[in-house]
């Protein structure tokens, strides 16, 4: 009976310690996740209603907040109190230094600069745009940090052009109604406004010539070719294949989101980016390349073998709720199982001491019979009362009665020899001993 009382108080604490752990370690997701993404009708935008579409499959809220671009993503990102933990972000704008507590869970597309202009301009070196009006963006936004650093390696800067914070649909709005002379916008090729230019009559694209200078200069660039036709085939436009340049664009998450909520996120990235595209084919993303911050551990077990077998095949709260505990029952189990193993060998171990204890109290008894010539005193015999009582009421577990049975036995025998061996002859008292003393006579 106590045997089972061992175990199951063994079980029931080893249980709890595990709930425990596993909850302190790792909590349950959140149901709510902040996502920064971009300016309204962005690439941005559209991407992050998919990313929102697809977790609420798993009861999962993914609340967007607009942004100027990845320069205020990043800012916010590395905000802890701004309460985003993902969001867009190209390369070239931070580091792992800037951006301790940032990781990647991928590459997912190419973001070329664009420079549209009006056809004015016979040829375009960029030196044609002095005096000009050029959008190069809002403040905040991806496009504004690399136009102004591909117009400063050409000599221009607000002194010689005036630079205008146009979003893209701005920019295009305001090139086809005259109003600025040129635009440089990073966007995706599925922008709204990248479409429009590049089928207008009125609107020219220009093409990098330098576009490997630029990509040898800033590593994180790569040289794109949009094929001649591509905007309007019926219309040959552009006319001829053009150079872009391009960053490519990672989603970036905080270090301390929810290892659950990564692995949906990164569902949520093979699903939507995974296909190919017009300056790619499919599979080139989504990808686990070393950008700007470290790829999460989780991502580049994602892109080795997929999704964990639990997130595989169970709901997701349940699969997050038993990945949790799985993390703490390994170390815990293997600690656990040899020590319960153990455990009947030390529980038989404490139960026989408690018997063999009492044996050696019989030996001794004997040995004293012994060292008295087989005589026995009082104290030998109180000595063996005693013991036969703990005997008596020593409460022990009925499969090691047998011990305690032989135990009595043993007992009896012993005290059958007491009965059988003459008392020494110890004086009472002073009295007795003096009385006793030669040439003394009893008064």
């Amino acid at each position: 009976m106590r045997t089972r009382w061992f175990y199951l108080t063994a079980g029931v604490l080893t249980v709890v310690a595990l709930v425990a752990a596993a909850m302190l370690r790792d909590p349950l997701p959140p149901k709510t996740v902040v996502m920064t993404t971009g300016t309204p009708g962005s690439a941005y935008e559209a991407f992050a209603q998919e990313y929102k579409r697809i977790l609420a499959r798993s009861d999962v809220e993914l609340r967007l907040m607009p942004s100027a671009g990845a320069v205020e993503n990043l800012h916010r990102l590395n905000d802890p109190r701004s309460g985003v933990s993902v969001g867009f972000a190209r390369g070239g704008l931070t580091d792992e230094k800037q951006s301790p507590d940032l990781l990647s869970l991928g590459t997912l597309f190419y973001e070329p600069l664009w420079l549209f202009y009006r056809g004015i301009i016979v040829r375009f070196p960029l030196t044609a745009l002095h005096g000009r009006k050029l959008s190069v963006g809002p403040e905040g936004s991806t496009t504004r940090v690399l136009a102004l650093q591909i117009l400063a390696l050409n000599g221009i800067d607000g002194n010689v052009t005036q630079l205008l914070p146009l979003s893209p649909a701005e920019s295009a709005a305001a090139l086809q109604r005259r109003k600025i002379d040129a635009a440089m916008m990073i966007a995706s090729w599925d922008t709204a406004a990248v479409r429009q230019l590049l089928a207008s009559p009125e609107i020219e694209l220009a093409s990098f010539q330098r576009a490997d200078a630029y990509v040898a200069l800033y590593p994180f660039l790569t040289k794109l070719t949009l094929p001649a036709g591509v905007g309007n085939v019926a219309a040959n436009r552009p006319p001829a294949s053009v150079n872009l340049i391009a960053p490519t664009t990672s989603l970036i998450v905080r270090k301390d989101l929810h290892p659950a909520i990564q692995h949906l996120l990164l569902d949520a990235v093979l699903e939507i980016h995974s296909a190919a595209g017009i300056f790619h084919k499919a599979g080139r993303f989504p990808a686990p390349e070393q950008g700007d911050v470290p790829v999460s551990t989780y991502a580049y077990e994602f892109y080795k073998s997929g999704q964990p077998f639990l997130m595989r095949s169970l709901p997701f709260w349940l699969a997050a709720l038993l990945s949790s505990w799985l993390v703490v029952l390994i170390p815990v189990v293997g600690i656990a199982y040899p020590l319960l193993r153990l455990a009947p060998a030390v529980y038989s171990w404490s139960m026989r001491r408690r018997i063999f204890g009492l044996y050696g109290e019989l030996k001794f008894i004997e040995v004293e019979i012994e060292a008295h010539g087989g005589h026995v005193t009082k104290d030998l015999r109180e000595g063996l009362d005693r013991l036969e009582e703990r005997a008596n009421h020593l409460r022990i577990p009925v499969d090691y009665a047998h011990f305690l049975y032989a135990l009595r036995m043993h007992i009896d025998l012993v005290r059958t020899r007491l009965q059988q061996s003459p008392e020494e002859d110890v004086p009472r008292d002073s009295r007795d001993i003096e009385s006793s003393a030669p040439g003394r006579r009893p008064s």
